[in-house]
């Protein structure tokens, strides 16, 4: 019996070893991540903010939540360089938020001539217009802030102040001019020569309202 009784603890010790060794494995991978794998999930995982972040390429014009890319100068607008995280793209809508606040974007009109996807990039860009715009003459920041034109803006400066115009209706930027909306129906032109804007045309109501006339 004292024999057995001794063969008893040696395996009640044998098996206690087993189990203080088991633990300690079991430490040492979790304390050490496989090769190649990222270290272990302590760390916090990050959120994705969205498929594009950037900011407003033009003063863009909206109703309600509503961005359209008839931009129709008629209607209140965001800024050039406001922030703007694209969240999603579905179909010819995109999901964002300008400031915290949701909106969509519509692809409502160019699209035979480019992707949502395409247009998008156009509309929300990577790099910030608003140091550009502020080494611009007075006149122009100006009539950017207000969302005007007037002679000898560039075709990168009427971009920022009233938006791309319809890929429908203006699908090669190299014309003679850019149509462009005050409302569903009033548009007007913007004409150039040489690169610069020679003259703005339209209804004399909508020219009087789309044409800075400050310093």
């Amino acid at each position: 019996m004292k024999e057995f009784a001794q063969f008893g603890n040696v395996r009640l010790l044998a098996a206690a070893c087993c189990v203080v060794f088991a633990l300690g494995a079991c430490k040492s991978n979790e304390s050490k991540p496989e090769e190649g794998k990222p270290a272990a999930a302590s760390e916090p995982a990050k959120k994705e903010s969205g498929i594009r972040n950037g900011y407003a390429c033009c003063n863009l014009h909206y109703s309600g939540d509503w961005i359209s890319d008839s931009n129709l100068a008629q209607l209140p607008f965001i800024a050039a360089g406001t922030p703007i995280s694209v969240k999603k793209i579905d179909g010819y809508r995109a999901y964002v938020e300008i400031d915290g606040k949701p909106m969509r974007l519509g692809h409502d009109y160019g699209r035979a001539e480019e992707t949502t996807e395409q247009w998008v990039a156009k509309i929300v860009v990577l790099e910030d217009p608003r140091p550009k715009i502020a080494k611009f003459a007075p006149a122009v920041r100006n009539a950017i802030a207000k969302g005007q034109l007037l002679k000898g803006m560039t075709r990168e400066q009427v971009i920022m102040a009233v938006g791309h115009p319809q890929t429908n209706e203006n699908p090669k930027l190299d014309g003679p001019y850019w149509r462009y909306w005050w409302s569903s129906f009033g548009p007007y032109y913007v004409y150039w020569a040489k690169g610069s804007v020679s003259r703005i045309d339209g209804h004399s109501e909508t020219v009087g309202y789309m044409t800075y006339k400050g310093k």
